[in-house]
Parts: C-alpha cells; structure tokens; sequence
C-alpha cells in the first residue's frame, strides 16, 4: 500500500512539471482555474500558454520556468541539429498535446480538491459557530436529577455514595465531608472518586466509624451553583453507631423532616412598604432543617439592616423593612431534607410610590458607586419604567454627608444620561447618593439611597508594605519613606479621558514617581489644539484626586489637558498634553424589541416573549406594559429591568383579553414602545388530561368484556377527544394495546377474551395535547359468563350541582339486568374519602337515575355508591363515586327564568368559566333532551336561552344545564304551574304594552304664583298622541290656561296664569303611541286645591313683597363651637337708604353686627340665661317698602336653644382626667361651659354611681368632677361621665386599671402622707406679734400656743442662741403653750427672740423683734406696746 502511494505521487508530481511543455499544433482552448474562495491563479505555479503565443523555443529558453531534465536533453537536441525531422516534431506536437489534455485533467482534480477544502472550512465554521449557538441554548444552571442518598453499612464494608449532576457549561464538582473539602490524597487506598457522564461517585473501602458523617456534593458553573447532602451511617459491631445523628435509616426510628406546608403566593408589595414572605412546613423543623436559605433571583439573602431572616419551630419568613424596586424578583426559600433540597419560589413584585408631584415621574433605581477616591465618584443607575404624564427630561443627583445629615443636590442642571461624576467631595467622608428623575410636571420620588461611601485614596494600600519579622512581629513601611526627602513634586503622567459623555470629559492621570510625603493636589490646564495658549480649567477648585470632570467645554472643538502636582513646597513643571480630547456624541437611546408575542400560561397569567433589536450591546434590560383590550390605561408590569426576552406576567383577570408592549432600557433611556403584541385571552394552557380511574366490569359474556371508567379529574383544558384501552392476563408484564382508534364514550367492549383466564385493564384519556397517564391497573377480572340473577352494578356515577349543603348524583342503569328487569335503585353514603362505613339514603328504591342528596354539612367529604334492584334482590354495588366536597364554587349561577322583550317565557344561564369549545347541555329531568318544537336554545357570548314556544303544562318540569367541558358548572330549575300561571301575566303584559309614566300628575306653584300641572312618562315617538279632559270634556289650550306637549321627553304640562275657583276639578291625560297606551288623572278639588291656590296666592303677595328690601333668610338662631348663641338674619334688595333694626320684646337691641355687602345681621350672645328668652324682631325698610321677621324665643323653642346648647357643651367635653389628692381620686372633666339643663351622672363598670360616703361629683362652670375617697382595689376599673342633653347621652371614659390605677394611688398616698405630715407637725398656732416695745424696769412675758402630734420640743432663742432658763429668764412649757418671762428688762434685753417647735413630722420658728426704751421715750410706731 506503501509502494503504492509513492508511484502515485511521483507519477502525479512528473505529469505536473511536464504540463510546462506546450504543444504546437493543438487547436483545444486553453483555461486557467481557481478556486472558489480564492483569487490567485494556479497559473503562477504552473503556467499553461497558448501555442499561437510563443513557440517550443521561447519556453525553452525561458529562466524562471522549472526544469526537468527530459526539458534540457530537448534543448540540446534542438541546438545541435535544427534540421530536425519534421515527422520528429509532428510526434512531439502530438505528445505535448496529450501532456497539455493531462495537465487540464489535473487542473481539475486540483481544483475540485481545493473547492472542496474550502467548503469543508466553511462547513466546519458553520457547524462551530451552529455548536455555539446549541450551547448558548442550551446553558443551564447545575442541578443534580439524581441526589446523594443516605446509606447505612457496618464497620469494614465498602460503601459508593453517588449523584448525578446536569449544567451546562459543564459545572466544576467538589466533595466535602462534614462542612469540610474532601481530600483523597489523605487516604488515596481508601477513598476512589469517578466522574464520568455526569455521574459521580465516591468508592469509600473498609468503612470505620471515622467515614461515617455528612457528604455533600457541589456543583459550581458561572450561571449558579447546586448541592445534594448525604448522610453516610456505619454501624459498629460494638453497637455504637457512628454518624447516627445524620441517619435517615429507617432501623434508627427518626424523627419525619419537614417538608413545605403552606408557602408565599406572588405578591405586589408598593415602594417603601414593609414586605414579609413567610413558610409554614408539614412539622417541626429538624436540627439539620434550621438553616432555611433564602434568595433573591439566585442570590443568597443575609441578615442585614434591612433584611430580617426568621425560623422558629416550623416557620420561617424574611422581612424587608422598605422594599425598593431593587429588590423586585423571584423569591426563594430553600429547605434541607434527607434526599437533597426542597425549593419554593414565586415572583415579588414592587409597584410604584405615589408620585412626589402630579403628574410627576417614579423613582429611578440601581444607583451604583464606582471609581471612589478622595473627592471623586462616579454614578450610573437606572431609568424608571414610569415617565408619568411627561417623557422624563433628566435626573438631578443629590448627596448626603452622613455627619452634616442634609440632602443636596449635586448638578445645577439636569443630567440626561444615566451617569454622573461628582467631584469636589470631602476626603474621609461617608456619602449617600440618591437620583430623582424630573419632567415637566417636576421632579420625582428620589431612589433607593446608595449604601454610605468613604471618600479615600483608592491606591493608599500600594504605598505600604508589611514586613515580618522574628516571633510574629511586623514592621509597616510607607513607599514615602522609601523615597527620601522629595520637595518640590514631579509633574503627573498618562493624562488621558477615562470617561467621554456629550457634555463632560473626566481626565484621569498618574501620581507622580516619587511622589513625597506631602499631601498632594493638582492644577489642570486646558488648550485648543492648534493653540499655544493655555488657560486654568480647574480655576478655584483645589483637585485632590487624579480625576477631573470637565463640563464647560464646546461640542466639536479639541483640547489637549496638562496636569500640575501641587505641595506645600511648590508647583511641579506641567504633564505631557493628553491627546486630542473632545465631547463624544449624544447616546441615542435604544431602539425597542420586535415581534412580541403573548402565549397562554395559566388562567391568572401569560408568558411573553419579544425579539431583542439588532443593537443590544448598551440594552440593561425591559419594561413590561399591559393593557385590557379596548381600553387605553397602560399598567406596568415590572419595576425592574428584565434581562431575558421573555417573561411570566401575573396577575391578570381570568378570560380577559390583554395586549402587551416592552420598552428597551439603557443609560441613555428607555426606548419608545415596541408595537403592541396580538390581544390574547387569559385562560390556562391547554395540556394532556389526567388518568382516568374506577375501572370496572360492567358485563361478561366469557369472551367479551365490558368496561367502564371514570373520566379524567382535569381534561388539560379541552375536551377528551377519546380513550385508549390496555390489557394484560393476570400475572404478565407485558401490557397490550385493545384498541386502536379512541373510544368517544367511556365504556367499552373488549373481544377475544379466553373463559376462565383473569384480565386486568388500564385506560388513557386523549385530547387535542396529546394522551395522558395511563389509569392505574384494574383489578384482575375473571372472564366468565354472568348468570346471576341480581342486577349488576351501576356505573358512571356523577355529581351536579354541588353545593355546601347538597348535591345531585347521576348514575347510567347497570348493563346486566339478571334474571328480571331493574325496578329501581337504593343509594350509600359514606363520610370521609377512605371511610368504609356507609349508610342508606333511601328505605325504598328510586326508579329515576338521579337523586338529590340533602343535609350536607358545609365542608366535609363524600362518597356515594349505588345499588341496582330486581325481584331477586339487589345487586352488587357500584364503585364508590370519587370523593367529593360539600361547598359552593365560587361564581355558582342559577338558572333564570323570566319574559324576553318579546313575551316568550325563558329560562336562562350565564357561565362563569367558558372556552371556545364549551357548550351548553339541556336536558329535562337530567336524561330527557329537549323538544325542539317546544323550545329552542340559542347561545351568546357566556349565556345560553332556552325559549320556549307556547309554554303549557306539558313543559312543565325540572330542566338542567351543564356545560360540556365541565359537569361540576351545573343547574336546575323546576319550572312549575305557578311559575306558567305567573308568567303567562307577564307574557301577555309585555304583549300588550303600556306607556311607562315617569311621573304621574304634579302640582308646581312658582315663585310668582303661577300653578303648573305636570305629568311625565318614557320617550314617545312623534307619532304620539295626547287628549286631556277637563270634567268630562276635552280641553285645549286658552290664554288663561296653556297646554304644553313634548313628546321626546315625554312632558305633559298644563300652565295656568293665575289659578281660581273655575279651575276647580279632575285632569285626566290620554296618551297613545303605536299599539302602547295609558291614562293618568289628576283629581284637583277640595284641600289639594284650596292648598294650591292659597299657596299661589301667598307667591303672589310675597314676590311683590320682594320689590323692596326683604329677608332673604328670617331671624334663626344657632349655637356654635364656643357655646355661644348667635341669632342671625340676611337682607338683600337693599340700597344705600336701607335701615335694619332689631328689637326685642319692643325694646331695641344695639348689640347687632350688620355686614352690608353681604346683607347678614347677627347677635351674639356669649352665655345664655333665663334673660335671653323672649321675642325678637327684625325690621327693614326703605323708600320702596317694609318687611318684619320675628322669632319666638319661647316655651318650646327655648328649650330646644337649651337642649342644642347643651349638646354642643357636651360635645366640647375634653376626655376624663385624673387627679390625685389627699383624701383620694377626682375624676374630672373640662367644659367650655357647664348648664344646669345638662344633666350628668357618673358610671363605675357600667353601673351608675349614687351619692354615698366615700364618692361626691361636682361641678362648676367649667369642670365637671366626682371625688372618690380612700381608695382602694375594688375601685379600679371603667370609669364613664354620661351627659343627657335631652335627646341624646354624650360619654367620656376612663379605664382607671393597671399602670394608671397603680401611679394614682401611689400620688395618693404620697399626698395623704404629706397632709398627715402637715396636720400633724410642730407649729405655733398663736402667740407673737412682730414687734414688741417695754419699758427699761418692767418684766416681759411672751406666751405662745403650740400644736403637733407627737407634742413638739420648745426652744427659746435670743439673737439665734438658745435661752436657758435664768433668774432673769422664766421659761414654762405646758402641752399647747409656752411662756417666756424677762424679768426687769434693760436696754441689753432688745434683739429678736424667736421660739423654736419641732417634732417628726417636722418644725417650725416664730420671730419677735424686742425693743426696749427709756422711761420718757415714745416707743416704734410699729411695735406693740406691752406691760
């Protein structure tokens, strides 16, 4: 093969280098070929030349051609002997044609190669970039199908713990053994781990109690991360067994884990609300369980500031105290159980705040933080989804020194795109940062604060390095330090843009190297390109950062930026200039996504999908709009931007038809509105049915057997088209297919069965989704022929009409009679769904197929059974019906039945859930179908009619309804003799129609004293006509007397000028329009119409009353918030001759305010008496007339002024209060004032307190109070002041219990001990006057009177110093009295004497001032003069 392969080549390479030779004489078209996929001609390699070009000699004597040696012999042959045979040259034509044929041949393979490789590239690219594409398609999260399960092994057995885990990209595994990374190199003989197609396993041999513990996989992929636990057991042959904490071995008898009970719904939850998820599980949750997880769209949540994560017993919940649109996304509890995780999750979503302003836009969202140094930061964020009733303009940025505490905003004019740098912040600061997006209406509610920010030197960290030394010590080493003592700074470097917008530039630059140990700042330089000038372009602002916003430059101009570093020691030289640098051009927001597309989900939601645009690259994500068909309110759908091109949307109305729209979301701002999507029907998606059940044997002839079933619980959403049948003899595996076209009813023959063998049946139901899950296996039934003599059992039962106290069961009659016909059936109930005790409903058997099942209890479950009856006696029963609950469905109708527009009887019935394929099943007495030359059935919408024709008592009946695709939507109605006996009345009123009267006859009497007559029915038709008598005689219009006819408002009036006595009499109308007729009469006489007439004579007199000056509103009187009482009355018609007086009982008031303008006169009166009652009068006049009003303010009227001003006393009743006082509590209550005729009465625990010896109300003119003396526990509780003011009983309350009852009574206490105290304390009660004179010789005696409790210690004092009894001082101290006797006084005896009492409770100093003169001398004025 070898050998081969060689020749070959070499015989391809000679053809190839001969294919230079030309043939002379050949007349075939030469060509040059190239490959598809390439420009350059194989020519050049080996060059074909036409032989009418240049002749055998020119290409011979060519240099650059290759050579091969035949080629050189030719050349020498042809130089020797040109005389060369002809015939010689003719054979070699000849040759060089055939090489010329060959050298095409090869050029074609060559070319058919190279094609062919081309294509194979190309199809290989195709198939790489299609691989991609399958890959991006298929990305999926890790997730193990298989989990890690729990295993239980002895001591030195091997044991192979495995999963397997799905993902793709293909997800990185790792083991870990009790919270810990597994190593294998540890024990490399003992541990074997295999990964292989996505199945992993661990081989651990000879397992010891070391082995035994928690195994946990997990798989990490860049889309998410998954785990499964496994708990590994090994029993010791001690007994001991290792690991047992986490077995799930069935021998160790542990406890059941918990598994989610009830779980969080979707939820809506508006911004800045507080929003709790909660789970309730099946038991407490095990040791294991407690740590519940919970996520946010994939991401772990943690107890913070704001998230508060609870489980307890067997409950967990987390709280976000303010949600922020930040936090809208799929929630997720995570439970731990033996076999893996259980998981829940459902969708949060955040609604918009009220609007700051009208009109005004919603609240942006993600605020981001970035490139934070010393005094700079950059800001993004995102548009909201809500512009409000204006396109959002921009954003202004605020920030938020957390040390100053004040909000302030960062731009002076509004920023349109979604970025910001702030500069000129604080070093070492904590900053917040909000955004609030403005519009015309104004700005909008501000976002979700950022977290707080300190302002630092990103880079201080790479100017230290950490040293370590012996014995753990470390040495911290500043890059200043290293750098010596560097003074005047070096100028920046890489001054360039880091940040371009339409209307700033950031510059950012490199600190120099070295830079000192100065703090630096910058100065930044600006020029023109093309300019040698520059100019300061951060002016006064000092630059503490190497970054800079420039905002004030010009849109198509370029500059060039220099940097200087600036230090205590001087400016550095300048920077190298930046490149060019100008403004970017505007960001054009996005273009909006395509193609959307709404699809059915469920019957509250529906999944949408959209086509991304082409230009994707700057897209954040979409908004979601939604909106009823017909209907022009948009709702958003979602407040945070979705990154996919589909989404779930919630919350819509079951069989509402919605459309839908998306916006593109970017920096820049939300696109415009992508085209609305199709309007689509909120219903469930159609799906494959359930399994049907209660397969039983209806008939057995010993080769045929009939089955019947029960029908699926949910058809999918449409009807079951068909069933398909299974069989297998008792004791195979193998099952086989009965039928191959599906069966419309659900029973069905079975043929070619063998007598004496046992059958068991499955059965599955088809719809237009597809067949379902097969039933579960029947039992095994004997085919052999029946020949008993009882019926067999009844089948297909069904329930109707399902409410919370009865039901209706249907049942079909059995297949088998038995030896006579049925006569009837008896019926079982049983409580429960797995209950065996059945109990009879009826005593004697029912001939009808149906039966009405009563006295349910609301709530609790059924099932049925039915046995047929012959005259053999009853037959087996037939499979208990499945479970069913006794409750009304939500949106249950009844069947209605009334009269149509045309006089047909009917009886009709709405649906409440209803889909293209439903239908409305009629029937009488639930089997007979109904006769369509009796009624007709017609079907609109969600309503269907059954019209009956010419109803008699041949209709009469119990009539039901059901829809087709859904049984359980049921009614019935027992049309009855009444019911045809009332009807027929109906029918044949609105047969014979009558005019509807709006209004039958009125009587008007206007401000004037003209009387109008007036009756008023529906609409008539211009054809109408009206006749009207008068007494017995039609009657027409006169001067006196107009009639006025309107027949599209269905008036009829009858004006009279001015009514007399002629007029007197009875008015009928007659109306007819088409085959519609009726008649009203108005009988005008006696007290109606003397009322009438006075009352147009009184209008009369009163309008010419009103010519002059005259009281729009009489004297009235009121009383308002203050208790006052105020009369008032209001002129009008007046002109500046016009005088109001008051007077009451003839005397005149003065104390009457009177508003001109507006003609309102008004007395008040601050408090009223007895005097106030009387009669007050009001007079106005003028050149053109007088008019009195007069108000009686008397008897009755003033008791009704008391009972109102006692209300209103009342109603300022400020709530009882408390005081505490010596002898007790005094309840008190604050009026604006208090009347006699407001009668009060105090209450304790709603019984009413008498006067007694321990309780005393009061009151004054302003309070209102009861006093309970001494009290004690059986005196806490309600207290309740009830104050009648006639009509009504106005309350206040006090609960005097618990906290207040205890600090009461301790003030209580408190004060009684200090009356005590002050009863009982030493003092003098009588005794010295201030002042004192004697004369010099004579004795003076003071007496004072004492009092206390103990008696109380006395001292005498002189000039602060104690007196001791002396011969010139006597003191006496009796119990209530003490006397001080000077004897002989001189003139060193003056100075202030003072006694001094005290005992416990306390003490007390009286003062007197002695003054002792001379025999002659007058003594002070002011002194009391003694002996």
């Amino acid at each position: 093969m070898e050998t081969r392969t060689v020749i070959h080549r070499e015989q391809e390479e000679q053809s190839s280098q001969m294919s230079h030779s030309m043939q002379l004489s050949s007349q075939i078209k030469k060509k040059t070929f190239t490959s598809s996929d390439e420009e350059a001609s194989y020519s050049d390699y080996y060059p074909i030349i036409p032989a009418d070009l240049m002749s055998v000699k020119e290409i011979l004597n060519m240099d650059n051609l290759p050579r091969h040696r035949t080629w050189e012999i030719l050349k020498e042959t042809l130089a020797a002997d040109e005389e060369y045979h002809r015939d010689k040259w003719t054979m070699f034509g000849n040759e060089a044609e055939k090489l010329e044929v060959d050298v095409i041949r090869n050029q074609h393979i060559l070319r058919t190669r190279v094609d062919k490789l081309a294509l194979r590239n190309q199809a290989e690219k195709k198939a790489s970039a299609h691989m991609k594409y399958l890959e991006h398609l298929s990305q999926k999260a890790p997730d193990f199908p298989i989990p890690l399960r729990a295993h239980a092994v002895w001591e030195g057995m091997t044991v192979k713990l495995s999963c397997t885990v799905q993902g793709c990209p293909p997800p990185k595994v790792t083991w870990y053994k009790d919270g810990l990374p597994l190593r294998m190199s540890a024990q490399p003989w003992n541990y074997s781990l295999q990964q292989r197609f996505g199945l992993n396993s661990l081989e651990i041999r000879r397992c010891s109690p070391d082995d035994a513990g928690e195994y946990k996989v997990v798989a990490k992929s860049p889309l998410g991360e998954a785990m499964t636990f496994g708990t590994l057991v090994v029993n010791s042959y001690q007994g001991a067994v290792a690991g047992s904490e986490h077995s799930r071995t069935p021998a160790l008898k542990l406890e059941q884990e918990a598994q989610f009970g009830s779980t969080f719904p979707l939820t809506w939850v508006k911004e800045g609300q507080r929003l709790t998820l909660q789970c309730t599980f099946t038991s407490a949750l095990l040791p294991f369980q407690q740590d519940v997880s919970w996520f946010r769209d994939g991401i772990q949540l943690h107890q913070s500031s704001n998230v508060d994560i609870e489980t307890a017993d067997d409950k967990a919940s987390i709280t976000l105290r303010a949600a922020y649109k930040e936090h809208e996304g799929v929630y997720t509890a995570r439970l731990r159980t033996w076999d893996g995780i259980q998981e829940h999750s459902a969708f949060v979503y955040i609604k918009d705040a009220s609007a700051a302003v009208v009109g005004g836009p919603a609240s942006p969202l993600a605020v981001q933080v970035s490139d934070v140094n010393k005094d700079y930061v950059f800001l993004t964020w995102q548009p909201p989804s809500a512009d409000g009733a204006s396109p959002v303009e921009g954003y202004y940025v605020e920030k938020y020194d957390v040390g100053q505490g004040e909000w302030v905003h960062c731009n002076v004019h509004i920023q349109k795109m979604c970025h910001y740098p702030v500069f000129g912040l604080k070093e070492g600061t904590l900053y917040q940062f909000r955004v609030c997006a403005v519009n015309k209406a104004g700005a909008g509610r501000p976002s979700k604060a950022t977290e707080p920010v300190l302002t630092a030197d990103p880079l201080e960290h790479t100017r230290t390095m950490v040293v370590k030394v012996d014995r753990g010590r470390t040495i911290t080493i500043t890059k200043d330090e290293l750098e010596g003592r560097v003074k005047a700074p070096f100028p920046p470097t890489n001054v360039h843009a880091c940040e371009v917008s339409d209307n700033y530039v950031v510059l950012s630059w490199t600190e120099p190297e070295p830079r000192g140990r100065e703090p630096l700042s910058f100065y930044v330089e600006r020029s023109l390109v093309g300019k040698s000038g520059w100019e300061l372009a951060s002016l006064d602002m000092v630059v503490n950062s190497p970054r800079f916003p420039v905002f004030d430059l010009v849109k198509g101009k370029q500059y060039c930026f220099r940097v200087r570093s600036i230090n205590k020691y001087g400016v550095s030289d300048p920077s190298e200039p930046s490149e060019p640098i100008s403004l970017g051009k505007a960001q054009a927001a996005p273009a909006p996504p395509h193609s959307v597309m709404a699809v059915r989900d469920t019957d509250t939601s529906v999944l949408l999908q959209w086509q991304e645009p082409k230009d994707k690259d700057d897209i954040l994500g979409y908004y979601l709009y939604y909106c009823e068909t017909g209907k022009q309110s948009w709702e958003i759908v979602n407040n945070k931007p979705i990154t996919k091109n589909r989404f779930t949307v919630h919350g819509l109305k079951t069989r509402g038809e919605y459309v839908f729209r998306v916006k593109s979301v970017s920096r820049a701002g939300n696109s415009s509105y992508s085209n609305e999507s199709q309007p689509i029907l909120v219903k469930s998606a159609i799906y494959v049915p359930s399994a049907p059940s209660a397969i039983a044997l209806l008939l057995c002839t010993g080769s045929e057997m009939v089955l019947g079933w029960r029908a699926p619980a949910h058809n999918g959403g449409d009807p079951v088209r068909g069933y398909y049948l299974d069989q297998r003899e008792k004791g195979m595996e193998t099952w086989r297919e009965v039928n191959v076209k599906p069966a419309k009813e659900r029973q069905f023959k079975v043929c070619n069965l063998t007598s004496g063998h046992f059958y068991q049946f499955r059965v599955f139901a088809a719809n237009m989704a597809g067949v379902g899950k097969p039933s579960e296996a029947s039992e095994a039934f004997l085919c052999e022929r029946w020949t008993m003599p009882e019926p067999g059992c009844p089948y297909d039962l069904e329930f109707r009409e399902v409410s919370k106290s009865s039901l209706v069961l249907l049942w079909a009659a059995p297949l088998y009679e038995g030896r006579s016909p049925v006569t009837g059936y008896l019926l079982e109930i049983s409580q429960g769904d797995q209950s065996d005790d059945w109990t009879a409903l009826n005593e004697k058997p029912i001939c009808d197929t149906h039966y009405k099942v009563s006295g349910l209890q609301a709530g609790q479950t059924y099932r049925l059974r039915v046995s047929a009856v012959n005259e053999a006696g009853v037959g087996c029963a037939s499979l208990a019906s499945e479970p069913v609950t006794a409750q009304t469905r939500p949106g249950t109708k009844n069947i209605e039945i009334g009269v149509d527009d045309d006089g047909f009887i009917f009886l009709g019935y709405t649906a409440d859930e209803m889909n293209d394929e439903s239908k409305f099943l009629w029937s009488k007495n639930y089997t007979e179908s109904i006769d369509g030359g009796r009624a007709r059935e017609e079907t609109k919408k969600s309503r269907s009619v059954l019209t009956f024709t010419d109803p008699s008592e041949e209709d009469l009946g119990l009539y039901t309804v059901e829809m087709s695709d859904n049984p359980h939507l049921s009614s019935s109605y027992d049309f009855t003799a009444e019911d045809l006996e009332r009807l027929k009345e109906l029918s044949w009123q609105v047969r014979n129609p009558l005019i509807a009267l709006k209004s039958g006859w009125q009587v008007e009497v206007s401000e004037k004293g003209d009387v109008r007559l007036w009756l008023q029915t529906e609409s008539l038709s211009n054809s109408a006509e009206l006749r009207l008598i008068f007494n017995d005689r039609e009657i027409s219009s006169t001067p006196h007397r107009r009639i006025n006819f309107d027949k599209a408002k269905g008036l009829v009036e009858i004006l009279f000028d001015q009514l007399s006595q002629e007029d007197e009499g009875s008015y009928t109308a007659q109306l007819r329009d088409g085959r519609a007729k009726n008649q009203s009469t108005l009988v005008f006489v006696d007290q109606k119409f003397r009322q009438a007439l006075a009352l147009a004579e009184a209008n009369r007199r009163d309008h010419q009353r009103k010519s002059g000056p005259y009281f729009q509103d009489f004297l009235s009187w009121s009383v308002n918030e203050d208790c006052e009482l105020i009369i008032k009355c209001k002129v009008t018609n007046t002109n500046k001759d016009t005088s109001l007086k008051w007077f009451k009982e003839g005397m005149a008031v003065t104390q009457v305010a009177y508003d001109q303008s507006s003609g309102v006169s008004t007395l008040t009166i601050p408090q009223v008496t007895k005097k106030e009652a009387g009669s007050y009068r009001a007079v106005v006049s003028d050149g053109r007339g007088e008019d009195i009003s007069t108000l009686e303010l008397l008897d009755d009227e003033y008791d009704k002024l008391l009972q109102q001003l006692s209300k209103q006393c009342a109603m300022s009743a400020s709530p009882l209060k408390i005081q505490s006082t010596a002898e007790g509590f005094k309840l008190y209550c604050s009026l604006k004032y208090y009347i006699n005729h407001l009668k009060t009465s105090w209450h304790f625990k709603e019984k009413r307190i008498d006067q007694e010896a321990r309780t005393k109300p009061g009151s004054t003119m302003q309070k209102v109070w009861i006093e309970v003396f001494n009290p004690t526990e059986n005196d806490k509780g309600k207290y309740t002041l009830e104050m009648f003011d006639g009509k009504e009983t106005h309350k206040r309350y006090l609960d005097l219990s618990g906290q207040a009852f205890a600090d009461a009574l301790l003030e209580h206490q408190r004060l009684k001990q200090v009356a005590v105290a002050e009863k009982n304390r030493a003092k003098v009660t009588k005794g010295l006057p201030d002042v004192v004179a004697i004369r010099e010789g004579k004795s003076l005696c003071l007496t004072c009177f004492i009092d206390g409790e103990p008696a109380p210690e006395v001292f005498w004092l002189r000039n602060d110093k104690e007196i001791v009894s002396q011969n010139q001082f006597t003191i006496t101290k009796e119990p209530k009295c003490s006397t001080i006797t000077v004897n002989n006084v001189n003139m060193e005896d003056s100075g202030n004497y003072s006694i001094f009492v005290r005992n416990k409770y306390g003490s007390e100093t009286v003062d007197v001032t002695v003054s002792v003169y001379k025999r002659g001398e007058k003594p002070p004025a002011n002194a009391v003069e003694m002996g």
